[in-house]
């Protein structure tokens, strides 16, 4: 609804006294009968902006493996992916974690990254599951703290940080403890709002080659497109429902050899079903990165756990939101 249309309205209140009498209740009759209509065309046009807005997102990577992949040794695959995102001239972000960077290749992976311009963010020294009981606060800290000391070398370096499985802690205790430790040493949640199993997708594609180098991967290819859409598409209606409007998504990717081949058809996918692909960095000046749900255990994806908070979406969440034996006997099926 246009502001002018709005602004007709106010003028033409009058019109909803009935021209019956001066009387207060009738005054207030017709202003209820305004502000009703008013409601109906903000709906209306609330409900047309909404499907005018185009959805978007933008990629991340989690982990930075330093292993040669089947056939491809680590310095092509790496490349790969770095020369797919300089194709489309977008900026992502690494969450790197630490116990492999201090060699010669895990130096090479978080300095070639830098050097093409994407940022280095902290996804722990050694990769624990906050929930498990056997990591309390004190561990976690290290954690963070540990793999800080290896990432702030780098130019681009950023203090995002990523729970390993977004596992965010099974007590309040924990949970509160850690975001004031994040707090008090200038981080930030790197949250994901489209969480998926693309490094389900790309262990079985990996066995593949190993199998057989010359394998067609060309079913691997079309079922990581599809899966990372229909994810996408999932998240994207659940954060409208709740938000009522378009957020900049951020979509969690893992640094392995399915995003190494098929990383160029993921984001020319999106883009041809008329999504806006934007810099990771960008998408996180989006409001929503500072909402704060009280959900235990925390973690998921940031739209699961609001979507959580709500009540209001039992029938279609899951526990875990995301994983591998979601996907199995659908790859199975196809024999991938």
């Amino acid at each position: 609804m246009k502001i002018h249309t709005v602004a007709k309205l106010w003028q033409n209140r009058d019109l909803f006294r009935f021209n019956i009498t001066h009387k207060k209740t009738d005054y207030l009759a017709g202003m209820l009968i305004f502000l009703i209509i008013l409601f109906v065309h903000l709906q209306s046009f609330s409900d047309q902006s909404l499907e005018n807005q185009k959805p978007t997102i933008s990629f991340t990577f989690d982990d930075g493996s330093t292993e040669d992949m089947g056939p491809f040794r680590l310095a092509s695959w790496n490349q790969r992916i770095l020369d797919q995102l300089s194709k489309h001239r977008l900026k992502t972000i690494l969450f790197s974690t630490g116990q492999n960077k201090s060699t010669a290749r895990g130096r090479y992976v978080l300095k070639s990254w830098n050097d093409a311009g994407h940022s280095i963010a902290n996804h722990t020294f050694s990769h624990p599951d906050f929930n498990s009981e056997k990591n309390g606060l004190k561990k976690f800290r290290e954690e963070l703290l540990r793999n800080d000391d290896i990432i702030k070398q780098y130019t681009h370096y950023i203090q995002y940080f990523r729970f390993p499985y977004l596992k965010e802690g099974d007590t309040q205790e924990k949970v509160d403890g850690f975001r004031a430790i994040l707090r008090n040493h200038g981080y930030q949640n790197g949250h994901v709002t489209v969480d998926a199993s693309d490094w389900y997708i790309s262990s079985r594609l990996l066995k593949r080659l190993k199998d057989n180098p010359k394998a067609d991967i060309s079913g691997f290819r079309a079922y990581y497109k599809q899966h990372l859409m229909n994810r996408a598409l999932f998240y994207d209606s659940i954060s409208t429902c709740i938000v009522h409007r378009k957020i900049h998504h951020v979509i969690l990717l893992h640094h392995n050899l399915a995003a190494a081949l098929f990383l160029d058809d993921l984001i020319q996918y999106f883009k041809e079903h008329g999504w806006n692909v934007i810099d990771a960095t960008e998408a996180y000046q989006d409001e929503i990165y500072q909402t704060v749900t009280k959900v235990i255990p925390a973690g998921e994806s940031l739209i699961w756990s609001m979507a959580k908070q709500t009540g209001k979406f039992e029938d279609v969440l899951r526990y875990p939101a995301e994983d591998g034996i979601y996907e199995k006997d659908g790859m199975d099926r196809l024999g991938l």
